[in-house]
């Protein structure tokens, strides 16, 4: 079994052989397609749409996808190998798990046959980069405020309305837009409608500057009087909220797989560091103060592991609970921002620094806490239960 796919402590299991064999792939792919480069992605605000397509011909996108538009119709522990690959990596401009693991399933579960057809092998090939917008300026995380609507005109729907922070947003050709198509129903009369990039009256913004992830484009989205086909619709009318709840736990699972991944990356190169680096006439790792910190969040990953471990495991027999997915999502995003913020202060000054890894990190994980659902959010869920 690879070395990085045992937990610190512990024994993992929720991994075959062959999901094994998977991670020595997507970590060549990695290592010779992204982690040279991500630098310079940073530096520019965006992935290279050349990537996607080199994902897809090495069969990186859409693995749950059926066989029949293109995937390998594998279960979510190959997706789960590839969103631990970018956690290791800190590649955290590559927006891989959003397509893959959060957008495409709708597409696939709720799009018409031809819809089907036409979007989904190319998806697959990364020849459309997908997106969902949702959140809208003032709106946070109500989605039931959403103000984006689209009306119906014969055989199309018309949107207006305005998002913001849309995930993949430069890059996308294709955006599932969550609006509201009886406005007087709050939750109950939002619908998930598809938008392709080129359409008249749609129109890309700027790309969002932002704290962290500098080379995950966030954008801006706008619709003015913008005309797609009634067959664009997801599924039916005025049922996607549910929809969208129903797909929740998969993406906090995922934002908690990640946590679990940068932890123990980062965990590893600040101890690395700390028995390389020399302060007062001995290691950084010599002083008792250090070693202890190092130890405890050694024991904090350690145990957070076995916990998102399980979540997958439970999640791939397809029972994770919303509530359990935002337990994981809160406790793991929670615990990731102080265990780096730890492994920072551990480099001093270089910790500081740009050009050392475990600050851009930091600045990454940030978000974490805030988008999928914000951690107060996350609170929520879980109390409602209790």
């Amino acid at each position: 079994m690879d070395t990085h796919a045992a937990a610190p402590g512990a024994a993992r299991t929720v991994f075959t052989a062959e999901h094994e064999l998977f991670r020595t792939q997507v970590r060549r792919f990695f290592d010779r397609e992204i982690v040279p480069f991500h630098r310079d992605w940073e530096r520019a605000g965006i992935v290279p749409r050349e990537l996607w397509r080199k994902a897809g011909a090495e069969g990186l996108l859409c693995p749950m996808m059926a066989e029949e538009w293109g995937g390998a119709g594998a279960d979510f522990g190959y997706s789960a190998v590839i969103t631990e690959e970018i956690g290791r990596a800190n590649a955290t401009g590559v927006g891989f798990p959003l397509h893959s693991d959060i957008v495409v399933p709708y597409i696939e579960e709720f799009a018409t046959p031809a819809r089907k057809r036409e979007w989904l092998p190319r998806m697959a090939a990364g020849e459309i980069i997908t997106a969902i917008a949702m959140t809208e300026p003032g709106m946070g995380s109500d989605l039931k405020a959403v103000k984006t609507h689209a009306r119906r005109d014969g055989s199309d729907w018309i949107i207006n309305g305005a998002k913001t922070f849309i995930s993949n947003g430069q890059n996308c050709g294709l955006v599932i837009v969550v609006c509201k198509t009886d406005p007087g129903a709050g939750r109950k009369g939002i619908s998930l409608i598809c938008v392709e990039e080129g359409t008249r009256g749609f129109v890309k913004g700027r790309n969002l500057e932002k704290i962290g992830l500098h080379a995950a484009d966030t954008s801006e989205l706008f619709f003015e009087d913008v005309r797609v086909p009634a067959e664009n619709l997801l599924g039916e009318e005025n049922a996607g909220f549910s929809y969208l709840i129903r797909n929740l736990p998969q993406e906090r699972l995922v934002i908690a797989i990640r946590a679990a991944a940068s932890m123990e990356a980062m965990l590893q190169k600040t101890i690395e560091y700390a028995k390389d680096r020399k302060a007062f006439g001995q290691t950084v790792f010599d002083f008792q103060h250090n070693r202890f910190k190092l130890a405890e969040l050694k024991a904090q990953a350690t145990m957070f592991r076995v916990f998102v471990d399980h979540c997958l495991a439970v999640h791939m027999q397809g029972g994770l609970s919303i509530e359990t997915a935002a337990m994981a999502k809160l406790l793991g995003t929670e615990m990731q921002n102080r265990l780096l913020d730890d492994c920072l202060q551990m480099h001093g000054g270089n910790g500081y620094m740009a050009d050392y890894e475990i600050g851009r990190a930091w600045a990454d994980a940030r978000v974490g806490r805030i988008y999928g659902g914000s951690s107060e959010i996350m609170k929520e869920i879980i109390a409602r239960a209790l």
